[in-house]
């Protein structure tokens, strides 16, 4: 049992822990990887969090349970692809299980990076180095420190995951 474990009382009504975690929006992020084979990996993640700006650290929760797990937990490198509105049926895609997730979906190669995959039209992406992987329950959390970030347009809302499902924020009203 880890320390978090020991520390962390039992939660009294598990539903009710599930149903306040749905009412917190979170940015939806596709996570890829290859394994030592070239393989290609990579989940649908709401887990994405930056936890340290010196030194430069993001984390990304992964279920002990992911067929993603083994290769994400001991990779070298991985990248956050943050995803925005146009890519509702990427995350849809990356979040089912016994699919070829990659098929159709519009992933590259980063370049010099031993095909490194990432969706060159996303909100975001942060090629990342893992620095640790630390055990957490029923996840275990990649730390990683960004050794590329680009940034593509602003303009287009970002996918938020919002009572299970699939959003974008409405545009705010102009001031009167």
């Amino acid at each position: 049992m880890s320390p978090v474990q020991e520390q962390t009382p039992a939660v009294a009504d598990a539903q009710a822990f599930k149903d306040a975690m749905a009412l917190l929006a979170a940015p939806v992020s596709v996570i890829t990887t290859v394994d030592a084979a070239g393989r290609r990996w990579g989940f649908t993640a709401s887990s994405v969090s930056s936890v340290s700006l010196e030194p430069p650290l993001v984390m990304v929760g992964i279920a002990l349970t992911s067929s993603c797990h083994a290769p994400m937990s001991t990779a070298e490198e991985f990248v956050i692809n943050v995803l925005d509105e146009r890519h509702r049926e990427v995350a849809r895609r990356f979040a089912a299980r016994g699919v070829d997730r990659f098929a159709g979906s519009g992933f590259g190669g980063w370049p010099g990076r031993a095909g490194l995959p990432h969706l060159p039209d996303a909100k975001v992406l942060l090629r990342c180095r893992t620095v640790d992987v630390i055990r957490a329950g029923d996840h275990d959390l990649l730390l990683g420190t960004p050794l590329e970030i680009r940034t593509g347009s602003a303009a287009t809302p970002p996918l938020l995951w919002y009572r299970r499902d699939f959003h974008t924020p409405a545009p705010a009203a102009a001031p009167a």
